[in-house]
């Protein structure tokens, strides 16, 4: 049996992964056959997969951020399918990736009518439901969805959808992380030092407008607290050479590693954070943290004085209970002052901290029990013919 799974960036290359490692687990218990062929990226060709096209680098947030993805992007797309038109699958999983993926399961729903769509972590429209032609396309052409958010189940089923709640599947990738005396043995920690974790960027866009803010804030907190070092995770090799010349620039006492993401974020005291998955990770190994996000500011007036876009919040752990636990800061509110008094007063005030170790165990309530991906292949698996 072949699936075909489609999704993108960085977030969704590891997402993939962990479901590619549970379809083949959960196919070799029924004694199943299966092929996973895939745009993704390369944890998604680690896990197993078969890659059409990689998709890790190719994304972007914001009307004009997203133009020099357009073209790329509708190569990739065309080229998908191409191949799902010679080679149609018993399948399609969908993971995120909106603008590509509307095009994939439209061309599914009309061309392949016989191949049922699953969307697995369906694009964030119940944070801000302004778009709901595009809530009834997915809707329209997905036979089964798969939520990891209380209220995107809510939503999507509210619009008619079949939906089930898997739970979030960092609780299963966190089951892998190290400890934090372990991670800290491994990166040469010792006891008394702080350790702050800077994570800037998993797209393009993202070091062009968070990190100055960023690392601005870190030089005004290094000053504060000399014993303190940084640690910077590359998320894609590419990003080295600019963020090692601005730590230069900065004068920060800072670390870039990478392939060593997990023992950064599990032995860090604080990390200053991009909005995105990465903040649950650190809310799971209960690592304080400061959130900051930023677009191209003709972009955010866009969103805010003509579409009217609003949201309750921007990091999925704010989301996740609909309650401000972590401080997140958008746009003009991402300034070094700001981001430095809620950094100080993570690493330093004992109350703050343990307020923060009690919102998290909230959050941990809300996010499902480990197994979640294991799970969600058994419900895509049920859905192939002849299952």
């Amino acid at each position: 049996m072949r699936i075909f799974i489609s999704t993108g960036e960085v977030s969704g290359d590891l997402q993939g992964s962990l479901l590619v490692a549970a379809l083949q687990r959960q196919a070799l218990a029924a004694g199943l056959e299966l092929e996973v062929v895939a745009l993704g990226g390369e944890k998604m060709a680690a896990a197993g997969a078969i890659l059409l096209g990689n998709t890790s680098k190719i994304g972007s947030f914001g009307l004009l951020e997203s133009l020099p993805f357009v073209l790329p992007t509708l190569q990739i797309q065309r080229q998908a399918i191409a191949y799902l038109k010679q080679n149609p699958p018993d399948l399609v999983v969908l993971i995120d990736y909106m603008g590509p993926n509307l095009g994939i399961g439209n061309y599914i729903r009309r061309q392949l009518p016989q191949v049922p769509v699953v969307y697995y972590i369906a694009p964030q429209l119940w944070v801000c439901p302004i778009a709901p032609r595009d809530t009834a396309r997915i809707v329209g052409f997905s036979d089964k969805m798969l939520a990891i958010f209380p209220q995107e189940a809510r939503y999507f089923q509210d619009n008619g959808a079949n939906v089930t709640w898997v739970g979030h599947p960092l609780v299963d990738r966190i089951e892998n992380f190290p400890s934090r005396e372990a991670a800290r043995a491994k990166l040469g920690i010792v006891d008394d030092a702080i350790a702050v974790a800077l994570l800037p960027a998993s797209r393009h866009q993202e070091l062009k407008y968070l990190l100055p803010v960023m690392f601005q804030a870190a030089q005004e907190i290094q000053n504060k607290l000399p014993q303190l070092h940084f640690w910077i995770p590359l998320s894609l090799e590419i990003y080295r050479d600019k963020i090692e010349k601005q730590i230069q620039r900065y004068g920060l006492r800072a670390t870039v590693v990478s392939g060593q993401q997990q023992e950064v974020l599990a032995a860090a005291d604080l990390a200053i954070t991009k909005c995105g998955t990465v903040n649950l990770e650190l809310a799971l190994l209960n690592v304080p943290q400061v959130v900051i996000y930023r677009l191209n500011p003709f972009t955010y007036w866009i969103g805010r004085n003509i579409l009217k876009i609003t949201f309750p919040f921007a990091s999925p752990v704010n989301l996740m209970v609909m309650k401000g636990i972590v401080p997140e800061f958008i746009q003009e509110t991402a300034t070094p002052e700001n981001i430095v008094q809620a950094a100080v007063e993570s690493l330093l005030n004992q109350e703050r901290k343990q307020q923060i170790q009690a919102d998290y165990q909230e959050m941990r309530r809300c996010i499902g029990e480990v197994g979640v991906c294991d799970r969600a292949a058994k419900e895509i698996l049920q859905m192939l013919p002849n299952f």
